[in-house]
């Protein structure tokens, strides 16, 4: 069985460090320094982006978008090729990061405040709380007790009101505010107001990094790119508008510069951290809270059949445009935010953590958003939350040794309707099932030789599908799923027109 040691030095000595791995195979090594006599534990750095999709990237293999920054913290990290959101939508994705619990057992199920069609075929469940539930302790409140200084700037969207703040969730520093031009951030900060959202959310971080250099601190950045309605500077937009195009993607100039504007963000961060000498002793972190945003569907008594993706004052540049109503595709994944197909749960992973992670790399493990919590549990060296269940588990292992249950399964329960049915689904080892909690019919797909999920295996492979369905049932009970219900006042005439 591997072990666990912890070396500690005031030099970064990595040829001692190094000498020790080599000496003991199949040894945990976890670096720590010492700095005045006390020791440091790694900080952490983690990036949200807002609906960026799993093939938006060029590491992932996009050929049209650009991110260099992205690109530098894949090859000096490592690239996970199944992580997961736990959601296809942003509140139970962020909660489920916040608490390491499944959406289902925290009880927000759907964005807050969440929507639904009053004349369709079910009555859908609705969050059981606005808010993150007060009795979580959150990340933020377990690192903090563990000795980090906590920050948190961006897009929130767990709760409106100070009570459900950030402030007052474990973070000792936080702004949150959404949008782009002309963000008003709550608490009020003038700092940087000219900007677009993603360079101010950099100077936020960029201080917060500043005044917290002398202790482990962690940083949360959740940006609002590329969630519509889609903005950016000109100076960007002008720049995709004359590249060339791609065959077989849509090249959307706004959601491109977006990226690229994010990309930005990133790179003066990671310069920050090397200029104060913080690099070494630093994890980065970057994933998405969801799948991409192909398109949105048109609200009722509205005269376009899609809705514009831009904001008004950009529209100009698509106009009699296809592209004023499609941001993305996520080929050759299936499905988009909002569904469980792979389009809307698959999710970019990169982490950088010099030293520990070794440069271009690339891990298959499983991974899920309920991770990241008891991850930092372990990179901190805090317990956990008592009594607090936490449903992921530590892929520091994947990280750093490239060890992972292949088999693992992880699970999702998204109960409303969004750009798909109300489903349920699993994922074990190369097999997912999915669950149309409507009409209750299943479909099996093996994601290792098909990743678009095209063939429906459940005919083929019964004793699978029982295997899995049965997992399935086993966890919505134990995490007290909650189920959409026959309605009395079913319309098909109106079952699309949407309330919230």
């Amino acid at each position: 069985m591997p072990f666990f040691l912890e070396y500690v030095t005031c030099t970064h000595n990595m040829n001692l460090f190094n000498l020790v791995k080599q000496s003991l195979p199949g040894t945990f090594l976890l670096l720590s320094s010492v700095v005045n006599g006390q020791q440091s534990k790694p900080n952490i750095v983690f990036i949200l982006a807002d609906d960026l999709g799993w093939s938006d990237l060029p590491v992932y293999g996009n050929k049209f978008n650009e991110a260099p920054n992205l690109t530098r913290l894949a090859h000096d990290g490592m690239i996970f090729t199944n992580a997961y959101s736990a959601s296809p939508v942003c509140s139970p994705a962020r909660a489920s990061i916040l608490s390491g619990q499944y959406p289902a057992r925290v009880g927000i199920i759907d964005f807050i405040p969440g929507h639904w069609r009053p004349y369709e075929e079910v009555v859908v469940p609705s969050n059981r709380t606005q808010y993150l539930p007060e009795e979580i302790e959150t990340i933020g409140e377990a690192l903090k007790k563990s000795g980090y200084k906590t920050g948190y700037f961006g897009k929130w969207h767990l709760g409106e009101g100070r009570k459900y703040h950030p402030l007052n969730r474990g973070f000792d520093e936080a702004n949150v505010g959404q949008g782009y031009f002309n963000t008003k951030f709550d608490p009020p900060r003038e700092q940087s107001a000219d900007k677009i959202i993603s360079e101010r959310l950099a100077d936020f971080g960029i201080d917060f990094i500043e005044k917290n250099k002398q202790e482990p601190f962690f940083l949360f950045i959740a940006n609002w790119d590329v969630h519509c309605l889609f903005d950016a500077n000109q100076e960007l937009i002008n720049k995709y508008q004359k590249k060339e195009k791609i065959d077989g993607y849509p090249c959307n100039a706004i959601y491109a510069a977006m990226i690229d504007q994010m990309d930005n963000s990133l790179g003066r961060l990671l310069d920050k951290l090397e200029s104060c000498g913080l690099d070494e002793n630093t994890i980065v972190i970057f994933t998405s809270d969801n799948g991409g945003i192909i398109s949105e569907n048109q609200y009722p008594g509205v005269e376009e059949d899609r809705m514009q993706m831009l904001v008004p004052d950009k529209r100009h540049i698509y106009k009699d445009n296809p592209l004023l109503y499609i941001a993305t595709t996520n080929v050759p994944l299936r499905g988009e935010k909002g569904s469980l197909y792979e389009g809307g749960i698959r999710e970019p992973l990169l982490v950088k953590w010099p030293e520990k992670v070794k440069p271009g790399t690339q891990s298959k493990a499983i991974i899920s958003s309920v991770d990241f919590y008891p991850t930092f549990l372990e990179l901190a060296g805090a317990g956990k939350p008592e009594p607090q269940t936490l449903d992921g588990v530590s892929f520091l292992p994947a990280l750093v040794n490239g060890k992972f249950n292949k088999e693992r399964a992880i699970f999702w329960h998204y109960p409303v309707y969004h750009h798909d049915v109300p489903s349920s689904a699993v994922r074990k080892g190369d097999w997912k099932l999915i669950e149309n909690l409507v009409d209750g019919s299943v479909k099996l797909y093996n994601l290792s030789i098909d990743i678009s999920e095209s063939t429906d295996l459940s005919k083929v492979f019964p004793q699978k599908t029982t295997e899995l369905f049965s997992l399935l049932k086993e966890w919505q009970k134990e995490v007290k799923a909650e189920f959409p219900k026959l309605n009395p006042n079913f319309d098909n005439m109106r079952r699309n027109e949407w309330a919230y």
